[in-house]
């Protein structure tokens, strides 16, 4: 196995949507970069791909994600202009359910609290004005007109080709197999391929971060997701210019969807989908008729017109923390290791920005944007 010669400022572990942005933060600093990502560039293994992800400034999770939401929409729209890749789409969003549930309340408080321009609206109001949805009349939405979509794998792309530009080395296909702190208070990493010695290290490694940390044992736990698309009777009333994504919390559960975008059909998820714990190198990754038929169901009593023939299924991961709520920080023992983990499935639209505050952390120890609730010290 070999050495590599040249010792690195830091090495990223995971060159998904937190690590390829890291990596960027990190080269455009002028450091020099090693990524390192098990599977290609981009992949579908992980929870960094599904051809849409949500994002939204009104944040009905907890007003305080407010402030890296902003910053977070800044670099993407930065990071569309560098690389004239079109990463973000904005179609406004909606989020919506009866007017004492979280997903309204907690949306609408977030608004209030930060000056986020937003109108609430009935369920009536939202299927007149939207015609895709058929919310129950008396429901309550958030509805703000910056809310869209990120596209994962372009993002990805772009931040790595950024990233590369600027001096990055990014390997793909390597197989990260441990770390140690070395004895001047670096670190080694050995890959399936050799070992790689760095200043310093982040760890953003998504379902698998805990294969890798000791500190997030039980605290950032890989959950299988599945995701449908369908194809509606009419793909024009589900358009991106006529349809803003959504996060509904109805009875059957809290769902999450988006208009057709470059493959055929309407996507759609639930959060915690079957509440399944698992290893993620040993899961079922094929989704099946039990998936189908959750968001199926779904579909047909909220979104009507929507739910024609299948067109798609996959799986991905959610890796959960307790609280569901991101956790970065450097480790305990560790200071010159950063973790960013725990995205709890809200957690890609914030890539840009996770990126720079892992770079925060590991270059400084410290980041300006409010991490306090992030901390891992939160679960002692």
């Amino acid at each position: 196995m070999s050495v590599r010669d040249d010792r690195y400022d830091v090495a990223v572990v995971g060159v998904g949507g937190m690590g390829s942005a890291t990596a960027y933060h990190l080269a455009d600093r002028g450091l020099d970069v090693v990524g390192l990502e098990r599977y290609d560039i981009p992949h579908s293994q992980g929870s960094s791909h599904g051809i849409t992800r949500i994002i939204r400034r009104a944040y009905y999770e907890h007003p305080s994600y407010v402030p890296l939401i902003e910053r977070a929409y800044d670099l993407w729209d930065d990071l569309a202009e560098e690389t004239g890749r079109k990463v973000i789409h904005r179609t406004g969003s909606i989020d919506a359910g009866p007017e004492d549930n979280d997903v309204f309340a907690g949306s609408k408080r977030s608004c209030e609290e930060h000056d986020i321009p937003h109108e609430v609206l009935t369920g009536a109001e939202v299927n007149e004005r939207f015609p895709g949805y058929e919310l129950p009349e008396e429901y309550r939405a958030v509805y703000q007109e910056d809310g869209g979509f990120i596209v994962p794998e372009q993002a990805i792309i772009a931040h790595t080709e950024a990233a590369q530009a600027r001096g990055a080395e990014i390997r793909a296909r390597e197989r990260v197999e441990d770390w140690a702190e070395t004895n001047d208070g670096g670190v080694r990493v050995r890959t399936d391929r050799g070992v790689y010695v760095a200043d310093a290290l982040v760890l953003a490694a998504g379902a698998w971060n805990y294969k890798l940390a000791d500190a997030l044992d039980g605290l950032a736990i890989p959950e299988r997701q599945a995701l449908a698309w369908f194809q509606p009777e009419s793909p024009a009333t589900f358009a991106p210019e006529e349809f803003p994504v959504w996060n509904l919390s109805v009875p059957e559960g809290r769902f999450y969807g988006f208009p057709v975008h470059d493959v055929p059909g309407f996507k759609l998820g639930k959060y915690h989908h079957r509440d399944e714990e698992v290893d993620p190198d040993d899961f079922d990754r094929e989704p099946n008729r039990a998936d189908e038929a959750i968001l199926r169901d779904v579909t047909e009593k909220y979104f009507p017109e929507a739910a024609g023939p299948t067109m798609s299924l996959a799986t991905c991961m959610f890796t959960n923390s307790p609280d569901e709520h991101f956790i970065l920080d450097t480790l305990p023992d560790h200071p010159q290791v950063a973790v960013g983990a725990g995205f709890s499935g809200h957690g890609f639209k914030f890539a840009s920005v996770i990126g720079e505050i892992l770079a925060d952390l590991v270059v400084e120890g410290e980041s300006d944007l409010p991490l306090d609730m992030f901390s891992l010290d939160r679960f002692e």
